[in-house]
């Protein structure tokens, strides 16, 4: 039943965005993506498994995950003007896997995780 309620979740953010991108607030519909629907899950579900220290090591992480998002939006909006939209975007997401994949590595070794 979760699961469930996690995937109506997530379409429903979904739904949401096509008509905000149509609209004369376009730009609004970048914000949309933001809302924490993912991350209450995740963080209810760290919370209710893992602990409150889990928690809030889960939260820390995700403060720094702003920046590889930061990336993506960087290097698309650089991208967009040079390039057509499908490369764009997905050159964008490469340069976010790898900002992604640089933080997973530096939080492994400041944090001493494995």
């Amino acid at each position: 039943m979760t699961l469930l309620f996690k995937a109506l979740l997530g379409a429903l953010v979904v739904v949401l965005i096509a008509p905000l991108a149509k609209n004369r607030n376009y730009y609004i519909a970048g914000l949309l993506p933001l809302f924490p629907t993912f991350a209450l899950l995740a963080h209810y579900i760290v919370g209710t498994e893992r602990g409150s220290e889990a928690l809030r090591m889960t939260i820390l992480f995700g403060i720094w995950a702003v920046i590889p998002y930061l990336v993506y939006l960087t290097s698309l909006y650089t991208f967009v003007g040079v390039m057509r939209l499908p490369l764009a975007l997905s050159s964008a997401v490469v340069c976010w896997g790898i900002a992604a994949w640089l933080l997973i590595i530096a939080w492994r070794r400041w944090y001493g995780l494995t």
